[in-house]
């Protein structure tokens, strides 16, 4: 009998190495149009699926929803069906000026604030990348010509804490480049489960300017976000490329 996940509702039958791992289930729709060969998977709560082939090597596209506990859940599931290598494509608000909006950051370490991470391991275990992997999202991200940084993102929880400015405020005095939530319990359940991880963000919201104003900016229409998005896309995929060759 073929054992179907729980949340993502895919089993073995229908896995493939590689995942890109959005949040928005919409992202989906812009992932398949860089792809041949799309078939639409399962839709459930927030983890909506794909796959399909990219330059002749197949891939899967998963959503995650907003948050490290999701985003955990989906890590899990795919690793228990057989997933080798997984890369988020997400969105982040930037720390430090100079950061524009649409420029992509690729996370080589995460500050764990966030909850999900914590209930694997303490805080002292690393939230890092698989090195082999962030190096094929870096030599990716420049060969397409992409605005890129490389550095530690902090994962959190919540948008909208009372001291939201003071927190950013003291970590990008720490150097961190950005904000998103999912990217340490991406690199903690995957380093934990032996899967290679890496974590692309596109920022949407720039040093200290409002997060609700870049969002809405994000979802109406074309902008440098929307090329962001669509460059983090791509290089998360020919990051794939480059680990399929070896």
């Amino acid at each position: 009998m073929v054992e179907i996940m729980p949340h993502i509702k895919l089993s073995e039958e229908q896995a493939v190495p590689y995942a890109l791992l959005p949040g928005d289930p919409k992202r989906l729709d812009r992932i398949a149009a860089c792809l041949t060969d799309t078939e639409e998977l399962a839709f459930n709560r927030e983890f909506r699926s794909i796959k399909g082939k990219y330059r002749g090597v197949p891939v899967m596209a998963v959503s995650t929803g907003i948050g490290g506990a999701s985003a955990a859940i989906a890590v899990e599931e795919l690793a228990r069906i057989g997933v080798k290598a997984m890369i988020r494509i997400g969105s982040c608000g930037a720390l430090q000026k100079g950061i524009r909006l649409g420029d992509l950051i690729l996370v080589n370490g995460a500050v764990r604030d966030d909850g999900a991470s914590s209930s694997y391991a303490d805080s002292i275990y690393p939230a890092i990348p698989d090195t082999k992997l962030l190096l094929a999202c870096m030599e990716s991200a420049g060969e397409l010509g992409a605005r890129s940084h490389v550095g530690i993102a902090r994962s959190h929880d919540s948008f909208y804490i009372d001291e939201e400015k003071e927190v950013c405020a003291y970590w990008a005095g720490k150097g961190v480049m950005g904000s998103d939530m999912e990217t340490a319990a991406l690199f903690v359940v995957g380093g934990l489960r032996g899967v290679k991880t890496a974590s692309i963000l596109n920022v949407v919201v720039e040093s200290e300017e409002s997060i609700e104003e870049n969002i809405n900016s994000y979802t109406g229409g074309e902008s440098a976000m929307m090329r962001g998005e669509h460059l983090e896309i791509l290089t998360a995929l020919e990051a794939f490329v480059r680990m399929d060759k070896g």
